[in-house]
Parts: C-alpha cells; sequence; structure tokens
C-alpha cells in the first residue's frame, strides 16, 4: 500500500490510511513501545523471532538460506541468548571449514558463498552477547569471515576509515561499474553494523546501478567498546563520512543519498535538515524523537519487571541498548538519549518515508507527524501492510521490497 507523492498529500488521509492499516496487522495484541513486527514466525520471545526474521531475510543476498536458518533455530532454547550465541557461532565455524574445503579445491567463488554464510552466522551470534570478551571474540571472526569473502567474491569492496574524534569509524564502499553512478550512504540502527548492511539492502542497491557506502556512526558495530557512543547530533559523524566519500572516493555533490534505517531514520534525519550535499534522505521509517520511545520502553520494562521475569535475550538486548548509549543504569540511558531529536521544520530536500504497519505505534506516530510536518516540496510517504510481507520494521520480512521503494524513489530523483 502506498501514499506516493508529493508535499501536497494529505496528512489527514495518511493518517487514516495508517491507522486502519495498524489496526488490522495488530488488532490481536497489545503492542509494545518497542513492537517490531505484528506476528510471530518461530520464537515466542520477541527479540529472537526479530533477529531470526533477520538471518531468514540476509538468505536472498548471500547469507544463510531457509533450510540452513530453521536448522540453526532447531539448536535454539527459546529465550536462551546462550544457546542462540552457540547455534549460530558453530554454524559459522562449520560454514567456513566448508570454504576452506572449496577454497583447496580452486572453487574461488562458492568458498566465497560459504564464507558470506560464515559471516552471517557470526553476525547473527553476537546479537544476544553481553558486552565483553564473548561479544568481541565472535566479532572478530564475523569481521575476518566478511573481508575474506568480499575478496573471493571479487566484489568492488575498499574498506575505509573516517577520522572522527582521533579515532576511525570503519565502513565499506563499493564502486559500482558505472563510474558516475550516484552514491547510496545507508546508515543502521541500534541493532547493526556496517557489513550487515550489506547483505540487508547494500548488494540490492549496487545490483540496481548504485555506488553504496556503508560505515558505522558511534555506538554502532563495535564503535562502543572504544569509547564512541549514540551522539544526538548525528549530522556530524555523517558530515565526515560524506568529506571522505568526496575527497576519496570522488562522490559529486547532488549525487548523493542517504538512506537511515531504524535508529538510523533518526540520524538521516538529523542530517536531512543540515547536510547540504545530499540529494535526497529516505528512512524507513523516520524516527524524528528517539528519545520518546526509550523512555517509554525503559518504563515498559521496569514495569513488566515487576511480573513475569525478562528472558536472557531480552535482559542482553536491554545490556547493549545502554552500552551503546554509553550508560550504565536505566535512569542514565534516559539522560543520555533525552537530546536526541530532529526537527522537522529545516527539512526542506526531497525526503522518502517508509513504514511497515507491523511497526510499534511509537515508530508509526513519528513517521506519519514526520511526513506532515516537514516543508519539503517533494516528499512521499510509503505504507506497506501485511500483504506485502514487508510489514515488519525496516522491512524486516521483506528487504527486497526495502530496496525496491529506495531505488523507485532514487530514480525519479536522479532522472529529473
Amino acid at each position: 500500500m502506498k501514499n506516493a507523492g508529493s508535499g501536497l498529500a494529505s496528512a489527514a488521509a495518511i493518517a487514516a490510511t495508517a491507522t486502519t492499516a495498524l489496526a488490522q496487522t495488530s488488532a490481536a495484541t497489545a503492542a509494545r513501545p518497542d513492537q517490531r513486527m505484528a506476528r510471530k514466525y518461530r520464537f515466542d520471545d520477541p527479540n529472537m523471532d526479530l533477529f531470526f526474521m533477520a538471518a531468514m531475510s540476509w538468505g536472498p543476498t548471500g547469507g544463510l538460506d531457509i533450510g540452513q536458518a530453521h536448522y540453526v533455530a532447531s539448536n535454539i532454547q527459546d529465550g536462551d541468548a546462550d544457546s542462540w550465541i552457540a547455534a549460530f557461532s558453530n554454524y559459522g565455524d562449520l560454514q567456513n571449514q566448508q570454504a576452506e574445503n572449496w577454497k583447496g579445491k580452486g572453487w574461488k567463488r562458492e568458498a566465497g558463498e560459504a564464507r558470506l554464510k560464515a559471516f552471517a552466522s557470526y553476525r547473527s551470534a553476537w546479537q544476544f552477547a553481553a558486552p565483553g570478551e564473548v561479544f568481541a571474540s565472535i566479532y572478530a571472526r564475523h569481521k575476518a569471515a566478511f573481508a575474506t569473502a568480499m575478496k573471493e567474491l571479487e566484489m568492488p569492496a575498499t574498506f575505509f576509515g573516517v577520522p572522527y574524534k582521533g579515532q576511525q569509524l570503519p565502513g565499506v564502499y563499493f564502486q559500482n561499474a558505472a563510474r558516475n553512478a550516484p552514491v547510496v550512504l545507508v546508515i543502521g540502527g541500534a541493532d547493526t553494523c556496517f557489513e550487515d548492511l550489506f547483505l540487508t539492502c547494500g548488494r540490492n542497491l549496487l545490483d540496481r546501478g548504485y555506488s553504496v557506502a556503508l560505515v558505522d556512526l558511534p555506538g554502532q558495530g563495535i564503535n562502543q567498546a572504544n569509547g564512541l557512543y549514540w551522539e544526538a547530533e548525528a549530522e556530524k559523524p555523517i558530515a565526515a563520512t560524506i568529506d571522505l566519500l568526496v575527497d576519496r572516493f570522488g562522490a559529486k555533490p547532488g549525487r548523493i543519498a542517504l538512506l537511515g534505517l531504524s535508529l538510523g531514520g533518526y540520524f538521516v534525519a538529523r542530517a536531512a535538515g543540515h547536510e547540504k550535499r545530499v540529494a535526497t534522505v529516505m528512512a524507513s521509517t523516520p524516527f524524528p524523537d528517539p528519545a520518546d520511545l526509550f523512555e517509554k520502553s525503559v518504563r515498559h520494562a521496569m514495569a513488566a519487571g515487576n511480573g513475569t521475569p525478562p528472558t536472557v535475550a531480552a535482559t542482553r538486548s536491554y545490556q547493549g541498548s545502554l552500552w551503546k548509549a554509553g550508560a550504565k543504569t536505566p535512569e542514565e540511558f534516559i539522560t543520555r538519549t533525552a537530546r536526541m531529536k530532529a526537527d522537522a521544520s529545516l527539512v526542506t530536500l526531497p525526503f522518502l518515508s517508509i513504514l511497515g504497519a507491523g511497526d510499534s505505534p511509537v515508530f508509526a506516530s513519528q513517521a506519519k507527524a514526520w511526513h506532515a510536518q516537514i516543508p519539503s516540496a517533494r516528499k512521499s510517504f510509503v505504507l506497506l501492510d501485511a500483504a506485502t510481507g514487508a510489514d515488519g520494521h525496516v522491512q524486516v520480512n521483506n528487504r527486497l521490497r526495502l530496496t525496491q521503494e529506495c531505488c523507485g524513489w532514487l530514480g525519479e530523483i536522479f532522472s529529473a
């Protein structure tokens, strides 16, 4: 379902459509503030179910195929973070060994394909690892597998570091065969790293004619281990990244697009009000006030804790969020994220807003309000309902649809 077009679109009509779709997809359950899917796919634990669907969604771009993902899941106890870590880590080791066997036979492409699956396995494994040695160890294996896979698959990948606050923000640039191709800079969210963005949408964007840059901002990937935490003024590390893209890779101002996913929808909403070198900004979803969601989620978790104890997976997710924000307590987390707000009145460039109808009511209301309030003369609001199979948060259940919506919009922008 799509409300496309211009800034003349009726905010009332958009709100009514979104309200109807959200009611249809989640009427059976009372949505949590941080809900990200309207239905269960495999696990009762909502965090596990979300990231199992994420693991499944990477299959078409080189992650685990359906049978592999379900095999791994069969070795996981619902809500048990350690069984999740072991199952995915062990499968990563198995895929790495398969890659080595094929490499020894001279099967270079096949080795690269298995290696990329090893990466996807390690990436899923650390999702529920607590900050510390286990996380760092799996993360190191994930980085090594990804870099090796890029070489074995002969992908046009150049790894880079963006100088920022005395450190380096890691990323990778994929040069399209068409040298004058526009560049899409993709910014992930609270539970991403630049490498997994390749599977989420980077590979599809490259295949559809765009050069692609993927980067970890402060608080993403493993940057928080080096003291770089989420920042309210996200436009600053994004500007530093664009500086590098222009200076090192020859990206042309006006031929750069910015795509933000999940919390990245906040990061790019901030940049949209400050960055003049981008032709358009896209977000799934636009997320101008994460401070509101974070506080509601913390309060909800604390209230729920008085009843049923949270699963280990839920606890680990919670710990990870505090770590990325540089907080040690729930109260400090709320304080440190309180300034994370974007100003819709500053945004005049073309803006695409994408919302899955199964997403949290908090995400939905913010996305609708953002679209209505930005003064952009050219803007579009896309609502994806259950029939699209892409109604989950950041289209976690249908990543191709995310790329299709973005590339359709980009085609219109860059052909104008």
